[in-house]
């Protein structure tokens, strides 16, 4: 489908906003976890003074552009809600969902509705990679757009995915945008580090703060998605933390599979077999467009991290690898195991990083990391000396 002359809308060849082995934000039938972000838009739509510019914050993966896009087509489709509809003669929508038979939904999932502009990390020229920044060139095509008449006078939208990407001119002309919307035009920006952007853009936005999903949200999130099967999917939200984005590219990255043979490993110590480590350490030297090494030190992060909480809290109620918590409860028995997890946590992880900056071997890496924590599974508190495990 041609794309109207005034949209700067989604195509194959610009989907910088996609994540690697994901469907695009807007192929999501649905959002999962966020019913109160969907009900405060329903609710400002219904009271008739909807807020020309949403600021939905949140930790990366969790569904943040997913929202957006869904509001967009929800705005972009809903009818007026004229002075009858606010007397109570007709019922406000009671839902985001829009009819993916909608001639606007189809446009826009053919990227030709020309109601709608999305600003992203621009392809940089000549090459098959988006720029590291939105530049202030992308926010002023802003104007072509709103100077072309909407095709039915209705309202248009702008996605900004994310608000974080734009460079210093490219934040102060949105900025503008804010300070004089144009009439019956709705911003939608994403950002993954609110903190960061200016005062005076926030403070001109009506603010979304979206959690990281529960485990079963996740779950079903991924089978959207169509990642990985029930089981794994079980393991992949445990150790994503609530991200959906996490959870794909550790899928993408046989993350569960590897999370078990670090627990395989761990449940060893202290007197992991040697030869089985090496073996494990051999997979972080993988080549190829995958990153097997910085999966495994993640992934690493995670299990010395639920060994640390662990000692405070006791052994997790969900495992992410069969026998995890048997072996947590075993090598952290209370807070001076505890501390000693959080420790190594630090000080191996940060030289494994610092090895990996300066292109040392990472199979060598991994190795050295998993012996000192079979060192330091000798030497923590066993449950008989440490009075906070009683």
């Amino acid at each position: 489908m041609a794309r109207s002359p005034g949209a700067i809308a989604p195509d194959d060849q610009n989907d910088s906003d996609r994540m690697d082995g994901a469907p695009h934000p807007r192929e999501a039938a649905e959002v999962f976890g966020h019913d109160e972000a969907e009900r405060a838009i329903l609710e400002a739509f219904a009271s008739g003074r909807m807020h020309h510019a949403w600021l939905i914050t949140g930790p990366r993966g969790i569904g943040k552009a997913t929202l957006a896009w869904r509001v967009a087509r929800f705005l972009l489709t809903a009818p007026e809600m004229d002075d009858t509809s606010l007397l109570g003669t007709a019922a406000p929508p009671a839902t985001l969902e829009t009819d993916p038979g909608h001639p606007v939904a189809r446009r826009i999932a053919a990227g030709g509705e020309g109601r709608l502009a999305v600003l992203r990390r621009p392809w940089a020229e000549g090459d098959k990679q988006p720029k590291q920044e939105i530049p202030v060139d992308e926010v002023r095509r802003l104007k072509r757009f709103f100077s072309l008449s909407a095709p039915d006078g209705g309202r248009r939208v702008v996605i900004v995915d994310s608000v974080d990407d734009l460079n210093k001119a490219a934040a102060n002309a949105l900025l503008k945008l804010l300070e004089e919307p144009p009439e019956r035009t709705f911003l939608l920006l994403v950002s993954h580090r609110p903190a960061g952007l200016l005062p005076t853009i926030r403070s001109r936005c009506r603010i979304l703060r979206l959690a990281p999903l529960a485990t079963g949200d996740l779950g079903r999130a991924l089978r959207q998605a169509g990642i990985g099967q029930e089981t794994e999917n079980d393991a992949l939200a445990i150790l994503a933390a609530g991200s959906v984005g996490a959870a794909i590219r550790l899928a993408g990255e046989d993350g569960a599979a590897l999370y078990g043979e670090l627990v395989g490993l761990l449940s060893q110590a202290p007197g992991m077999d040697r030869t089985r480590a090496i073996r494990f350490a051999e997979k972080a030297a993988g080549r190829g467009a995958s990153d097997p090494a910085g999966t495994i030190l993640d992934l690493t992060e995670i299990l010395l991290g639920r060994l640390a909480r662990a000692g405070i809290d006791g052994p997790p109620g969900s495992e992410a690898a069969p026998g995890e918590a048997r072996t947590l409860a075993r090598l952290s028995p209370g807070s001076g195991a505890a501390r000693a997890w959080a420790e190594l946590a630090q000080t191996a992880l940060d030289k494994a990083r610092a090895g990996r900056a300066v292109n040392l071997d990472p199979a060598a890496l991994v190795l050295d990391m998993l012996l000192a924590i079979d060192g330091t599974a000798s030497s923590v508190p066993s449950p008989a000396l440490d009075p906070s495990a009683a």
